[in-house]
């Protein structure tokens, strides 16, 4: 990633250079006796490493298990007792947690902006929250309390446990942010892959209560273990009760007039409206045409292929504009989910929707790094701040776009459209897709101009 925070305040570290691989910090004035301190290299060494695996493993745990929620909504949609709920509502279930993860991140970034010290006290509260949450879920009779809890409280739970990912992430990487960046995220493309298997053998096999407490406990374990990775590449800075802390809301917030990161916010927007509802809904429109083991398989792929799409669009954004990338990844994207999506009939059209709608969509992120980075402009250390923003949009199309197509499903009344388009009332939701994704290379041309005149 490629942002790079310190601290500058009384008694805090001062801000060091990303590009020194063996920086050290001078915590005393050097007349009155120096302490100098050894930091460990950017970029590369064990430790640096080690907390992108421990990343890669949050990004798994978290976001994977929330993208495999298209198994749970097929499960709610046709297993007493929630079959007999709307399917917006049971939608909202999945939908809530990841927009609540995504819109969490800049409200979290000022506290611990102000509060670097209660870091790690944060990502082990949300570890409690995020289990208890899924755990209770379990004993859920109703649609409002699975929204409260699986939705709600996971959201909240997992915003916190992934915090320090997006918080230390600049610390340990600048020239390889794009890659580092990539195999972080491409976790949820391994849990993407991975969980739907799991959580569908789960729900065969012992139910769905005991597949929420099996699986409560089991991330609980893999992220408690992950969480130990997290270690800040700085000291942490101490205050005292006569120190003053940092702002909530930092002054001088230059990157908000930046027309570059409106373009860039409002197009995530566009491409999380076209992302989400196939998320949601692949599974059960592939079930329409197969059985449940396609479908389980396609939405596997759709995942897995986010893992090539992230690190391999996180490479190319490191040696292109990004700008440029985006382009390419809207427009397949549209095309994949017009032509591919619009007139399956079979299987076979599904597979190759899903891996590269999933490889080209899900990479789409894999762009933030660097644009937060130039969003930010004169005042990198707001980098990690315009990420957030950026976030935050995505995270308000995590909710919109699954709502306007589960109501555009609803209209769809299981009928296809003209020419074979759209079976099973999918027509209006695929137009949705497609155009949004058209709308995001758009708006990946209208950041291209605005970097071309906000960077000289």
């Amino acid at each position: 990633m490629s942002i790079l925070q310190g601290e500058s305040s009384r008694g805090t570290p001062r801000t060091l250079s990303a590009q020194s691989s063996r920086a050290r910090l001078h915590a005393n004035d050097p007349q009155e006796g120096t302490t100098i301190q050894e930091l460990p290299p950017v970029d590369r060494g064990f430790k640096a490493w080690a907390f992108c695996f421990s990343g890669f493993v949050l990004e798994m745990m978290v976001w994977g298990f929330g993208f495999s929620y298209g198994i749970f909504q097929d499960y709610y949609t046709s297993h007493p007792p929630f079959n007999t709920a709307s399917g917006v509502a049971i939608s909202a279930v999945g939908t809530v947690a990841l927009a609540i993860q995504y819109g969490e991140v800049i409200f979290l970034s000022f506290f611990f902006g102000r509060y670097p010290d209660f870091l790690r006290i944060g990502m082990w509260l949300g570890l409690v929250l995020y289990f208890a949450a899924l755990f209770c879920s379990s004993f859920a009779t109703e649609v409002w309390q699975l929204i409260l809890l699986q939705g709600v409280g996971v959201g909240f739970g997992g915003g916190l446990l992934y915090m320090p990912v997006i918080k230390l992430l600049p610390e340990w990487f600048s020239e390889r942010r794009g890659l580092a960046g990539g195999i972080i995220f491409a976790g949820t493309g391994v849990g993407g892959f991975v969980f739907p298997f799991i959580l569908n053998a789960l729900l065969d096999k012992v139910g769905l209560r005991w597949t929420l407490r099996i699986w409560a406990i089991g991330t609980s374990l893999f992220s408690a273990l992950a969480l130990f990775g997290m270690r800040s590449r700085f000291p942490v800075p101490k205050y005292t009760a006569n120190q003053r802390r940092p702002r909530f809301i930092p002054p001088h917030i230059s990157f908000v007039k930046n027309p570059l990161f409106w373009t860039f916010a409002i197009t995530n927007l566009l491409q999380g409206l076209s992302y989400f509802p196939v998320s949601l809904y692949i599974a059960t429109f592939t079930k329409s045409i197969s059985s449940q083991l396609t479908a389980t398989v396609v939405l596997s792929l759709f995942n897995s292929s986010a893992v090539v799409g992230q690190i391999f669009l996180g490479h190319l954004s490191d040696r292109f504009p990004y700008p440029f990338i985006m382009v390419v990844s809207a427009l397949g994207s549209a095309l994949a989910a017009f032509f591919l999506w619009g007139f399956a009939n079979a299987a076979i059209f599904l597979y190759f929707f899903a891996v590269i709608f999933g490889g080209l969509s899900g990479g789409f992120s894999s762009t933030w790094p660097h644009g937060a980075m130039e969003s930010a402009g004169s005042q990198p250390e707001y980098a990690g701040m315009a990420f957030a923003g950026t976030a935050f949009f995505k995270g308000i199309s995590a909710v919109i776009g699954p709502i306007i197509s589960g109501l555009l499903l609803q209209a769809g009344n299981g009928s296809s459209m003209h020419g074979g388009f759209g079976r099973f009332g999918y027509g209006a939701v695929e137009i949705f897709v497609g155009s949004c994704a058209l709308a995001s290379g758009v708006g990946s041309m209208a950041v291209a101009f605005a970097r071309q005149r906000t960077i000289p």
